[in-house]
């Protein structure tokens, strides 16, 4: 079944610029220059399935398979960077590479595949396939001709899910949509095979407080070595904070993290919310301006060398608290504290990108 898009490329399809890196939002898991193995043919390729991490770097990496905690509902993006080999030094040359949003990660039987995206080069005429795996037949393929990825070149795929169906842009442009034929709500693993360099794997909510939505947020590049975003990091609140304003940020924990800490301070530097991450009890709390500390009460998101993305809503009453897109937890705070806030300040074992509000 061929399967044509006519008409403007949609806002949506231009979340991120081509050439740009992925800014880190959600939990995003770096494979740097890792090459992923082809195909699932073989026990030694599938034995990480369900979880276990790649070799160290330089090594092949067998399939690149990881849990997608909180599953696929509507609203939810996955965003796939890296590189499409040149096969000019290869045998056999390289063909195709597939992504597959499974339903369990089990060896045997082999789990049920809900969305197989599956871009193939050993034509003369490239093409993507997408296609179900359904208690282990394939069904009726669906095939889109003149696929926007060439041998050697990066790529930006961003996998938006919506109600009936997914959405695919390739480096900014819309590519494909694909209807459901299994429940998205089954899905709970991301498996990537084939000749393919990945870069970065990413997992985010367009909101992590409202269910639903189907636009793709907008995104920009960032610098990571910007000055102004230097741990310890200050930003000013000239005029505190209001009902409705988030403040968002994203960046990578680093190898061997000891705290991360994010406050909000006031003009007499008296400090009403502190929000620390522990990485030696692995715990997460607000700390009050006595020094006094809540726990909250959810699993702890924070990871050596992986991306991570805080959001605080700025609500009547307090702040409400989202870590990597999913929303945990609340602390009270009365208008006009919120109001005589002025400045954010962050610190700790981390190197941030991204600090917006």
């Amino acid at each position: 079944m061929k399967t044509q898009l006519s008409g403007p490329t949609p806002s949506w399809a231009l979340a991120l610029p081509a050439e740009a890196e992925i800014e880190p939002q959600g939990t995003i898991k770096l494979a740097k220059g890792r090459r992923v193995g082809k195909g699932q043919g073989n026990e030694r390729k599938r034995r990480k399935l369900c979880g276990e991490r790649g070799s160290r770097e330089g090594r092949k990496v067998v399939p690149y398979v990881t849990t997608i905690f909180g599953g696929l509902r509507a609203g939810k993006m996955v965003m796939l960077q890296g590189v499409v080999p040149r096969n000019a030094h290869r045998a056999p040359p390289l063909t195709r590479f597939q992504v597959d949003f499974q339903c369990g990660c089990t060896l045997y039987p082999r789990p049920d595949i809900a969305i197989h995206f599956n871009p193939r080069f050993h034509t003369t005429k490239p093409h993507v396939i997408c296609n179900t795996l359904h208690h282990g037949h394939w069904q009726v393929e669906a095939r889109w001709p003149n696929v926007a990825l060439q041998r050697g070149d990066s790529f930006l795929i961003l996998f938006l899910f919506e109600n009936e169906q997914m959405k695919v842009s390739v480096n900014g442009q819309h590519f494909l949509h694909y209807r459901y034929r299994l429940p998205l709500s089954r899905v709970d693993t991301l498996g990537i095979f084939g000749d393919i360099l990945v870069k970065a794997v990413g997992f985010l909510n367009i909101n992590p407080f409202v269910e639903g939505g189907s636009e793709y947020p907008v995104g920009h590049p960032f610098l990571p070595k910007s000055p102004q975003l230097e741990v310890p990091c200050s930003r000013a609140l000239p005029r505190g904070l209001w009902p409705g304003q988030v403040i968002i940020v994203r960046g990578l924990v680093l190898p061997e993290p000891k705290d991360f800490t994010l406050s909000l301070r006031d003009k007499a530097a008296h400090v009403p919310v502190t929000l620390r991450a522990s990485f030696a009890d692995r715990t997460l709390a607000w700390i009050s301006p006595w020094g006094r500390k809540t726990l909250i009460s959810a699993p702890f998101l924070f990871y050596p060398q992986r991306f991570f993305e805080v959001l605080l809503l700025c609500q009547e009453g307090g702040l409400k608290l989202a870590l990597n897109g999913q929303g945990i937890g609340t602390t009270s705070l009365d208008q006009l504290t919120l109001e005589r806030l002025r400045e954010l300040r962050i610190s700790g074992s981390v190197q941030l990108y991204c600090v917006h509000h």
